[in-house]
């Protein structure tokens, strides 16, 4: 049997971050635990390049645009869709979750998820370093190890 797994070892990868500015609080928090874990995989910061996009939903789009400029190895997407009292979460959260998803499908280069759907600010903030771990961290680690496995598939 065949076992094949990726590493940790992020020297010389170039990653993009797609991250919405909606919901800020909670996103910046995301974005910083992704930089730090990052940093501890051995990416560069030079190598590091992130855009912000207005909310969730324009992220597939951005994500997309960097997929097709060919110029990283991962691509990292986070942001924060929080309930509300109007079906706009269910929208938003679906279109996000199928545009990143049909991104990732194409295996081109690893897409990793990193937005948060939540019930509440208190859980997004939750799952953005208080209490729950950092899921930006999370993302960043899945990205490293995601391109160092698709190396050795290649």
């Amino acid at each position: 049997m065949k076992i094949l797994e990726g590493c940790l070892d992020g020297q010389n990868l170039k990653i993009a971050i797609a991250v919405s500015r909606f919901n800020e609080t909670v996103t910046k928090s995301l974005l910083e635990g992704a930089f730090v874990q990052l940093k501890r995989c051995a990416v560069n910061e030079n190598d590091i390049t992130v855009a912000w996009a207005p909310g969730a939903f324009e992220l597939p789009g951005l994500a997309t645009r960097f997929a097709k400029s060919e110029k990283f190895d991962a691509i990292i997407v986070l942001g924060a869709v929080i309930r509300g009292a109007t079906p706009h979460f269910d929208h938003v959260s679906n279109a996000v979750n199928s545009g990143i998803a049909h991104l990732a499908r194409e295996g081109k280069i690893p897409v990793i998820f990193g937005v948060l759907t939540t019930d509440t600010v208190e859980q997004a903030m939750d799952r953005a370093g208080l209490k729950c771990g950092n899921k930006g961290a999370d993302a960043a680690l899945a990205a490293v190890e995601m391109v160092n496995l698709y190396k050795r598939i290649s």
